[in-house]
């Protein structure tokens, strides 16, 4: 596809995702999983990063599990593919969000050496109709299909919905400028690639 764009299908016996991104959008969205929260959190973080993402998940076993997990797959597989070779990026990107309550810190390297440490401080089993595990695993398939080095920590809150909003949110920002292309720039290594 041209520009920094991507389309990725992931079918399995348990789900069927699609999902396209657009590295270089306004942050425009439709997102449908049947799953609320899931769809709340991927419509902040496109908001937030200004990457549109158009993304429509199908539980095919029923199975909440397996659809929140085949759907970061399937988003962060679609933001590696369209971030191509990474030439030109920022490729570091940080952020503190607040969210009423809480904060979150995100920092981002697409250096292409998946690791993710994700702290969301959540207490509660469930937020919304997704289950604490849930959100958390989100976070972690979606930094390592990346294919990037993500730390997500939520420092405080006491609500935990407003912990994980805070916590897309700050990602989205960090992924925001960590993305975005530096005319100065062109492999941001000293290796010469990443």
């Amino acid at each position: 596809m041209q520009g920094r764009r991507s389309r990725v299908e992931r079918s399995t016996s348990e789900t069927s995702v699609e999902v396209e991104v657009n590295m270089d959008g306004d942050g425009s969205y439709s997102v449908e999983t049947g799953v609320r929260f899931l769809d709340h959190m991927i419509a902040s973080i496109s908001r937030h990063s200004m990457v549109d993402v158009r993304l429509k998940g199908i539980s095919r076993d029923g199975i909440m599990h397996h659809l929140i997990e085949d759907t970061a797959i399937a988003l962060g597989s679609a933001l590696d593919k369209a971030l191509g070779g990474r030439e030109g990026i920022e490729r570091f990107g940080y952020a503190i969000v607040p969210m009423d309550d809480a904060l979150a810190l995100a920092s981002i390297d697409l250096v292409r050496r998946s690791y993710h440490l994700i702290d969301l401080k959540v207490s509660s089993a469930r937020i919304e109709d997704m289950a604490r595990e849930d959100v958390e695993h989100f976070f972690a398939s979606l930094a390592s299909n990346m294919d990037a080095c993500v730390h997500v920590v939520v420092q405080y809150g006491s609500n935990d919905h407003h912990k994980v909003e805070a916590a897309c949110k700050a990602l989205a920002v960090a992924l925001r400028h960590a993305s975005s292309i530096n005319p100065k720039r062109s492999i941001a290594s000293t290796k010469g690639s990443i």
